[in-house]
């Protein structure tokens, strides 16, 4: 003989799916604010006051940067607009995850021939490389370059 389905029945269910939706969101959420690295800048309105001068004057330098990796050492290419060695006054990179800061490096670069060497050990995935380096008149020149390193499965 079926049983009945009463009131009690349908509320217990209802509180379950309900309870397992509003677990798996808050399981979520939590994850999501776990791994998050923060902010990029404190305070983004006044960011944004300077954003389009500072960007004119970056690719006014016309550089760019060409990075390799050979498992041992980060070696970065900056060069001008006429593929000669850019005149980089100071360099700063950090090099880290995509996803959270645990792995974050900061590796100390030597320049010679042309080209800044540090040594560094990565692990196997994706590795993003923040880049400043300064101009010697001062423009601060600002990139992130994404590296995948290890073996790609095609």
């Amino acid at each position: 003989m079926p049983r009945e389905l009463t009131g009690r029945h349908v509320l217990i269910i209802t509180l379950g799916a309900f309870g397992t939706i509003i677990a798996v969101n808050v399981f979520m959420a939590v994850k999501a604010v776990g791994t998050f690295p923060g902010l990029e800048v404190k305070n983004s309105y006044v960011a944004s006051q300077s954003f389009d001068r500072d960007r004119d004057a970056q690719a006014a330098l016309n550089w760019t940067v060409t990075p390799e990796y050979d498992g041992r050492e980060l070696t970065l290419a900056i060069r001008d607009g006429q593929g000669l060695p850019a005149r980089v006054q100071g360099l700063e990179v950090t090099v880290g995850r995509p996803t959270h800061m645990r792995e974050d490096r900061r590796p100390e670069f030597t320049y010679t021939g042309g080209l800044f060497h540090a040594p560094l050990a990565l692990e196997p995935g994706l590795w993003n490389i923040h880049l400043t380096a300064t101009a010697p008149d001062g423009t601060v020149f600002r990139q992130r370059i994404d590296h995948y390193h290890g073996n790609r499965v095609n």
